[in-house]
């Protein structure tokens, strides 16, 4: 079961990485054909979109929440037997939750940074080619 989880939250954040990205790469390549005038700017439209994928997959896949289910949390004092959390099916339904949540928080978070970058240097470009006339 645990071998399992880890694919389907793997393969879940990466497709959701990969929608979300998908949705904004046609902005993505426009900011950055505006800021980087020369042909460049679609190898950085790509890495763009690859970072999406890397941030939004590894936002997604909590390693050290999903740990719990195979390292004991803590030991019963009468018997000294390790006690793990068992993954039932609540708890699949929470952790497929999360991990819908924390990809899409992290690809948010990406897109704000990648977005004020990109309105910064547009605000200086544009005081760049004012300052020419």
């Amino acid at each position: 079961m645990f071998y399992s989880l880890i694919l389907v939250t793997f393969a879940l954040a990466l497709g959701i990485s990969y929608v979300v990205m998908h949705l904004f790469s046609s902005s993505i390549y426009a900011i950055l054909a505006r800021i980087i005038q020369e042909p460049i700017h679609t190898a950085w439209g790509k890495y763009t979109f690859f970072a999406g994928l890397v941030v939004g997959t590894s936002s997604g896949i909590r390693i050290y929440d999903i740990e719990k289910y195979i390292s004991p949390i803590h030991y019963d004092s009468q018997s000294d037997q390790p006690i793990i959390i068992q993954l039932t099916q609540q708890r699949w339904v929470l952790e497929i939750y999360r991990t819908m949540v924390e990809t899409l928080q992290g690809l948010a978070w990406m897109m704000l940074v990648f977005f004020m970058v990109a309105l910064l240097a547009y605000v200086l470009i544009k005081r760049n080619e004012a300052s020419k006339h």
